[in-house]
């Protein structure tokens, strides 16, 4: 992908401890010598136009959003061998659907295929890389060396990147799997931006180096953890953890039962095994001068609206806009405090009571108008048609987030329910909610079905169901449209017992 040498020497590097995770003394001088190491890099602005955006996509709307919002590339798992079994992930029909969609949009499709594997996993996987390579995906991530091995021999032609599950911190690792055939190695989130950019030096440029720049972090190394096992029965290595790190948890003596005991480290209480959540954007050019070649967002078991609001933000930046413009965006999704991981120093522990929060709600999606509908006039207001995903009001001011653009706003005017032949309107019209204006022309009669009915609402609160309200500018499909609810920074509160 990047044809810009990467290995080249942009400073001395520095003197290594031989412990810990950062090769400075601290965080203020290590981000101190990451930035001076950008802002001497002779060709940064190529290597930052060159670093891929990679998208975290579980599901085919959280593709829809990642593509729409510019991300170069998407990771996807199908039903089997991925590290998300809670995401919603795909059908061997759906992964070649979303290969092909991806490819549509001028992005590449790398597919998950990185959980522990034992021998009844590996008599499949000759079938299922094979299927990879067929259905043209770019690249197959992997960490067991057993499932690289047949990919190698089913599947020449299909690019293989190792997974971060595999834990490579260090060249020497990078240069053992570059000789069995890998191409990107995805490196631990444990990793230093100075280790990262050491790795670089060491290694050819033809062996990217993809790196976690945004989403939650690990309690374990990589995710090697088997807390989940004990406690829930739930193998977190082949992708069904149970994330018990984000429980409650309290000490029992065993003379006292029923007797609770807080782990308490400070006036906040304590949280010994949860992590704060990683974000890096403000960090962009110092990643591209340590020769990262992409940026990984985590989370394929988010939400569309996750992906579309951390895609859209890190696109801006990527494209030259100041990142403290952007930084509030990445306050409107739910997450877990922020902090720059391992990259300065040692990423911490969330000691707040706040696990989750986020400021904005999801309220609908923008949608293409029905063919049948109403041709828009030269002059006067726009008729915005969007799909409702939660409850929003007439005279309500939203937010809609547009990629390439700043996020805009837009006063709920004239707001119609299309309902469908089979809704029930009257219900509205009981209630006071509305009324029914008459058939709708968006949605006519046709020989087998009824006309749908235009009814003129106070709220739009029917998950799914077509709305369309007066705006001053185009809103588009796959556009969205938020609102900030009181209530919501809070997020999930962890109480702690009094006394």
């Amino acid at each position: 992908m990047n044809t810009i040498p990467m290995n080249t020497p942009l400073a001395p590097a520095p003197a290594t401890t031989g412990v810990g995770f950062n090769e400075y003394a601290d965080r203020d001088s290590s981000l101190a010598a990451a930035r001076a190491i950008a802002d001497a890099c002779p060709d940064l602005a190529a290597r930052r136009g060159a670093m891929e955006l990679l998208a975290p996509a579980g599901g085919m709307e959280q593709l829809e959003y990642a593509l729409h919002f510019g991300a170069d590339a998407v990771y996807m798992a199908g039903q089997r061998f991925g590290m998300r079994r809670r995401a919603d992930n795909f059908t061997e029909e759906e992964l070649a659907q979303a290969v092909a969609k991806a490819h549509g949009a001028g992005a590449r499709a790398y597919v998950t295929v990185n959980t522990l594997m034992n021998d009844g996993d590996m008599a499949h996987m000759p079938e299922y890389f094979d299927f990879l390579a067929q259905i043209g995906a770019d690249a197959a991530i992997v960490s067991d060396m057993g499932a690289l091995r047949v990919a190698r021999r089913v599947a020449p032609g299909l690019e293989l990147h190792l997974s971060t599950q595999a834990s490579c911190m260090n060249a020497e690792s990078a240069l053992g799997w570059y000789d069995l055939g890998v191409r990107r190695v995805v490196v631990a989130r444990e990793m230093s931006l100075a280790q990262i950019a050491q790795m670089r030096r060491q290694i050819p440029d033809d062996l990217e180096i993809e790196a976690f720049v945004h989403g939650a972090m690990c309690m374990a190394y990589s995710g090697r953890c088997l807390i989940s096992d004990h406690l829930a029965a739930r193998r977190a290595n082949i992708g069904h953890c149970a994330q018990p790190c984000r429980w409650k948890y309290y000490l029992v003596e065993e003379t006292r039962p029923g007797e609770y005991f807080p782990v308490e480290q400070d006036d906040h209480g304590s949280f010994i095994m949860s992590s704060n959540d990683m974000n890096m954007l403000s960090y962009l050019d110092e990643l591209a001068a340590a020769g990262v070649n992409s940026l990984k967002i985590e989370g394929r078991a988010k939400g569309a609206y996750y992906v579309a609001s951390v895609v859209n933000a890190y696109r801006h930046v990527l494209d030259g806009c100041p990142a403290d413009q952007w930084q509030e965006e990445l306050e409107t999704t739910s997450h877990r405090p922020y902090n720059t991981g391992f990259y300065f120093g040692p990423a911490g522990q969330n000691h707040g009571t706040g696990e989750y929060c986020r400021k904005y709600q999801m309220v609908a999606r923008g949608v293409e108008a029905p063919a049948a509908a109403p041709a828009q006039e030269a002059e006067g207001p726009r008729r915005a048609h969007v799909l409702c995903r939660n409850r929003f009001f007439e005279g309500e001011t939203l937010e809609v987030v547009s990629p390439g653009q700043p996020v805009r706003q837009v006063t709920v005017t004239n707001l119609m329910w299309h309902a469908d032949p089979n809704a029930d309107w009257a219900e509205v019209e009981k209630k006071g909610q509305g009324r029914k204006l008459g058939p709708d022309p968006a949605c006519p009669a046709t020989d087998t079905e009824p006309s749908g009915s235009l009814v003129q609402v106070t709220v739009a609160n029917r998950t799914m169901n077509h709305y369309s309200f007066d705006a001053p500018f185009a809103i588009k499909d796959l556009d969205i449209l938020r609102i900030e609810r009181s209530g919501l920074e809070r997020g999930r509160v962890i109480d702690r017992p009094e006394g």
